[in-house]
């Protein structure tokens, strides 16, 4: 319902978080929110193939490696998704925002993250090598 002199309907804020850290804005449509949300468990998708990879390096070990660069490598993986899963869900949250109150998207810095582990891990394997 419209009040008089109100100049459109009333924001509607979702979740606790929504309400706390949200300016008040309107519902935008909801495909946006929907492409945010798929971006996200992209990224979740993502930690969970390093997880299976440590894992998978974990109980099948490799006779290349011996157990503390296995151990390093298995914990770095781990250290990565954790690294990963919960910047995944910041950025996931700053982009609904950001849709929310009609701001400019935040850049992906996850995306930079996620590319200097990737150089950092091929320098490390070329090292390793010897190539």
């Amino acid at each position: 319902m419209l009040l008089p002199g109100s100049g459109g309907p009333r924001p509607r804020p979702r979740g606790r978080g929504a309400r706390v850290r949200c300016a008040p804005s309107t519902d935008p449509d909801p495909r946006f929110t929907l492409a945010n949300e798929r971006t996200f468990l992209a990224w979740i998708r993502t930690v969970l193939g390093l997880i299976a990879s440590a894992l998978a390096l974990e109980m099948l070990g490799n006779p290349l490696l011996d157990d503390a660069l296995r151990r390093i490598t298995v914990l770095t993986l781990l250290a990565f998704s954790l690294l990963l899963s919960v910047g995944a869900l910041h950025r996931w949250f700053r982009v609904e925002v950001a849709i929310r109150t009609g701001k400019p998207l935040p850049l992906p810095g996850i995306a930079v993250v996620m590319m200097t582990f990737v150089l950092g891990t091929a320098v490390c394997v070329a090292v390793a090598t010897g190539s």
